[in-house]
């Protein structure tokens, strides 16, 4: 046996920034160096950041990207880090003729090994998804090469996400070819339970492959999507042996005792079990086993509970979408309901009280106990808020425009979008909106007005798990987050106890117009995320009546939920890259 010391870089790429994530990525190789790493593994895609999407069809991109690679490995021997051997991801192209039907470019989701200053192996995802969020045909090319790299005496092959995911490829090609460790970087989005699903896949991919696995994971927040890391060793038992924090970027150091490596330098075929041949080229990189030392004790990182991976989950999507994009601030109105005061609590925890704005804009129609509730939150977190009444600038619309009914409690919401909007080119603010899943669902939002802004934290979020996470956060001290003005909760208890309401009109109530939220969500779950249609929905317990009424909502809304803002996705399906309706659609589902 040979000892290995593993250091798995969980980080967090920015798309599209080549040169700032090179830099990362030697800053991280000497904090390996340092931990004495034999071997360091990146992320997938980690020099161009993940994912790239339509970027991947420019020439100049691909053409950046690999021009990184190169560069960065030179970097690499110039500063001292030759010797130690790097893996990392990045855009590649296969050398194809183009075809109809073939992404432009050919394009490969492409993994090198840097080492002596040089691009020694590359390779590139063999399964690419295409369900939920994915969409890799439309932009890759399917790999059929795999690296396995002689580090210390020991064989190191390596795999690419997707391919842990699916049977056969690059797992049976291990399997038959052997090695001692299997490397994987990953870029696999957050969404609610993963951790569990991703955890029991590495361990029965390690007994499959007969090696070692190491699962590295990007950490951060990129548009809709959250990475939350949870990088993982185990060994050719699947018996867990390390594992990284979720939401946190960290060097996971790891020392395993392995097999050392037999087989002969080259290239040969092998039937990987899917319909396809990959070839498998050896390469012996560094010197023979090191010499016997004392091992690192190994690290496994507590878990986090489910409404704490959600409310982590949100407020990375929130901080990086801020700071990736350059915003200083951001401004949202706070009503002193549940859904502006939980949107405001993550925004605190994301990037600090003192950059959050606040307009409290009261109408002729707020209940003192709402602005009670607002100004109590504000006092409490330290968030920076001004009043601005908009009865009267209501009431000069009203003078030039007479509007009844649903239409005057909308001009209501639009104003207040309109000043929120205004005061966001003013000063430079992101707008949050402060809609959550259900109201997206049922379309109980108004277009233009709540819905106006850059960026939806609680998006994914279904009403009665707005409830959950508010309470979950007040119970839990600082930890992660910023701290608040006063050591009292974050959120005033009557906006989380009070019967929610729109208050566009008088004793307005939510169920006015909607069923009780524990009713409406798992409806909502069972039509949204499942696809379940109308009989199914009725064969599993729901009111025939009720199924109808809130289909028909969720139909009619998808035009407004197609002009609503991006936000965190936390569930399996959220609305915007997962679930893709037409507008213009006649298709109605019936109970029978």
């Amino acid at each position: 046996m040979a000892q290995l010391r593993i250091a798995l870089a969980q980080t967090n790429p920015v798309v599209g920034d080549l040169a700032g994530n090179a830099n990362r990525l030697v800053e991280w190789t000497h904090r390996a160096a340092h931990e004495g790493a034999h071997l360091v593994v990146f992320t997938e895609m980690f020099l161009t950041g993940y994912p790239v999407e339509d970027l991947v069809l420019r020439s100049s991109f691909v053409d950046a990207s690999t021009a990184t690679l190169e560069a960065v490995a030179r970097r690499l021997a110039d500063e001292g880090l030759g010797e130690l051997p790097v893996i990392t991801g990045y855009v590649d192209r296969a050398d194809l003729e183009p075809r109809v039907g073939q992404p432009k470019g050919a394009p490969l989701d492409a993994v090198a090994v840097l080492y002596d200053g040089r691009v020694v192996a590359r390779s590139a995802k063999h399964h690419l998804p295409n369900y939920g969020v994915f969409d890799e045909y439309r932009y890759f090319v399917r790999g059929d090469r795999m690296p396995i790299v002689r580090v210390r005496g020991v064989d190191v092959a390596i795999a690419v996400c997707e391919d842990l995911w699916q049977d056969g490829g690059p797992v049976s090609t291990v399997a038959r070819a052997g090695a001692g460790l299997l490397v994987v970087p990953n870029a696999s989005p957050y969404e609610v339970e993963k951790d569990d699903v991703r955890r029991e896949l590495v361990e029965r991919r390690a007994r499959e492959a007969g090696c070692a696995l190491a699962y590295v994971n990007q950490v951060g927040g990129q548009d809709e999507l959250v990475f939350d890391g949870d990088s993982i060793v185990v060994d050719a038992s699947g018996a867990l042996i390390a594992r990284a924090s979720q939401f946190k970027e960290e060097l996971l150091v790891t020392d395993l005792d392995l097999p050392i490596g037999t087989g002969e330098p080259g290239e040969f075929p092998v039937d990987a079990q899917d319909g396809t041949t990959i070839t498998v080229e050896r390469l012996e990189l560094t010197g023979g086993p090191v010499e016997p030392y004392a091992p690192v004790p190994p690290v496994v990182a507590p878990r986090l509970d489910d409404l704490a991976e959600i409310y982590h989950a949100l407020v990375l999507g929130v901080r990086d979408y801020v700071t990736k994009n350059g915003f200083r601030s951001v401004i949202l109105g706070l009503s002193g309901g549940i859904d502006s005061a939980l949107a405001t609590t993550i925004a605190s925890d994301a990037i600090g009280p003192e950059r959050v704005n606040v307009v409290l804009m009261p109408s002729r129609y707020s209940s003192e106990h709402s602005v009670g509730d607002a100004e109590e939150l504000v006092r409490r977190q330290g968030v920076t808020a001004r009043t601005v009444p908009i009865a009267d600038i209501v009431t000069a619309f009203e003078k030039e425009i007479d509007l009844d009914g649903l239409a005057a409690e909308n001009l209501q919401a639009r104003v207040r979008g309109m000043l929120l909007m205004s005061l966001s080119n003013e000063h430079g603010h992101l707008v949050l909106t402060t809609g959550n899943k259900s109201e997206l669902a049922t379309g109980y939002s108004t277009l233009y007005g709540d819905s106006a802004g850059g960026f939806a934290p609680i998006k994914d979020v279904p009403k009665t798990l707005v409830w959950e996470l508010s309470t979950w956060r007040n119970a839990h001290g600082p930890d992660d987050f910023f701290l608040l003005r006063t050591d009292e909760p974050p959120i005033p208890e009557n906006s989380i106890t009070k019967e929610p309401s729109a208050e566009l009109r008088p004793d307005q109530r939510d169920t006015d117009s909607l069923p009780p939220y524990d009713v409406l969500d798992r409806l909502l779950d069972e039509y949204v995320e499942k696809d379940m249609g109308a009989p199914e929905l009725v064969a599993a317990g729901h009111d025939s009546e009720l199924v109808s009424r809130i289909i028909r909502l969720v139909d009619l809304a998808e035009y407004k939920r197609r002009q609503y803002p991006p936000g965190p996705k936390i569930t399996p399906k959220n609305f915007g890259r997962d679930r893709r309706l037409p507008i213009t659609n006649r298709w109605r589902e019936t109970t029978r």
